[in-house]
């Protein structure tokens, strides 16, 4: 008997979707245009259509598949539970084994599998503006001093020598390497506080969620192989950046824990004690962080310790723009995206911006006159 025909998978995840059009208010893409196949429900219609060759590849339907940030507050309000992440990543899959990838983008994922080397070349004066990540106007370099380099020792850091603190591995993912040295020194100084001893596995590479943005599967498991093997043996890794953590913990799993650096740093709380906040802080929220980490407890736990601090709720339409390549790909949706939270910041009175994403930070610093970290390093630097 011949073999039958194997369901397509995509059909499968398609048909899980009732049309009912309650992801739409939530969709910031369908917010900036209005436009229906700019929306989930529409692109779903679109990926189907492909899939079982109702619709020929044409510009227009490629354009709507590309305009996806892949934030996935579709899926956080969605009745049906349907699993879009998956169905982007399939449909981007199926594009990029058709019409292929740009020489930037190949550039792009070639650099950011070997950090070591995009560390190196973003440390050159003059790269971050060639590359079109620009830091915030009038701001010091974002690159600091090789965090492995020696530091002098803080009060929490002096510990008695008979209480080893527990170890715990970090990974620090690709970009983050050249532009976030003070994230890492501020979170093996609050970890430190708390208990940990911070590691950093050197053979660890880049998370692979750029690459699966762009629907290259195949480098993206390559890569997840050598972070599977960096890892070994660790029970629990910690994330600074929201955007790595689901690939990351695809990787890891099941045998160690991905977990945020926030979650862990706010189960012991009680041991951080900060000096009052003085300037307004806006509270900016990475998609990857509402909708895939869930690290906004713990984050707004851990501000609260802060006296006197002030925070700037930012309202949007909800994603800033960045997603992956897409602040590169399409910069005019991009600065849309961002427009209102900045503005919401700038009407707030805020000093600091504070995200969780590297990306995000980058996107939203660029010619802005407000600083953008990371909430650990806004911790850090009011930790007595």
């Amino acid at each position: 008997m011949p073999d039958q025909p194997q369901p397509d998978p995509l059909l499968a995840l398609a048909d899980a979707c009732v049309q009912c059009g309650l992801c739409l208010p939530h969709c910031p893409t369908y917010a900036l245009s209005g436009d229906e196949s700019e929306s989930p429900r529409g692109r779903i219609a679109i990926a189907r259509a492909l899939a079982d060759g109702r619709l020929a590849p044409e510009p227009s339907a490629d354009a709507a598949l590309d305009h996806c940030l892949g934030c996935r507050r579709c899926e956080a309000v969605c009745p049906a539970h349907v699993a879009f992440a998956p169905l982007l990543l399939e449909t981007r899959s199926r594009q990029r084994r058709r019409r292929g990838a740009s020489l930037r983008q190949h550039v792009l994922e070639w650099l950011t599998a070997h950090p070591a080397l995009l560390n190196r070349l973003l440390r050159i004066p003059g790269m971050m503006r060639m590359s079109g990540l620009t830091r915030r106007a009038g701001a010091t370099s974002w690159v600091s001093p090789d965090p492995s380099a020696a530091q002098p020792r803080s009060r929490e850091q002096r510990q008695d020598s008979a209480s080893a603190p527990e170890p715990i591995a970090i990974f620090t993912g690709c970009i983050a390497r050249a532009l976030d040295d003070e994230l890492a020194q501020a979170l093996d100084r609050l970890l430190s506080a708390v208990g940990y001893a911070a590691q950093r596995p050197s053979a660890q590479t880049c998370c692979g969620t750029l690459h699966l943005h762009a629907g290259n599967t195949a480098q993206a498991a390559v890569l997840a192989k050598i972070n599977a093997r960096a890892f070994a043996g660790c029970n629990t890794v910690l994330s600074t950046a929201s955007g790595c953590h689901a690939a990351v913990s695809d990787a890891l799993a099941p045998i160690t824990r991905v977990r945020d650096a926030l979650d862990v740093l706010a189960e012991r709380a009680e041991q951080l004690h900060f000096r009052a906040a003085t300037v307004p802080v806006a509270l900016h929220l990475p998609c990857s962080q509402q909708t895939v980490v869930g690290s906004e407890p713990a984050l707004r736990r851990l501000l609260a310790r802060i006296p006197d601090l002030t925070l700037v709720e930012l309202r949007g339409m909800g994603c800033c723009g960045a997603a992956g390549t897409h602040l590169l790909d399409q910069p005019a949706r991009a600065a849309a995206l961002r427009a209102p939270l900045r503005q919401a910041a700038h009407d707030g009175g805020a000093g600091i911006m504070v995200s969780a994403n590297i990306g995000c930070r980058l996107h939203l610093a660029a010619g802005s006159d407000i600083e953008v970290i990371h909430p650990i390093v806004f911790l850090a630097r009011h930790l007595q």
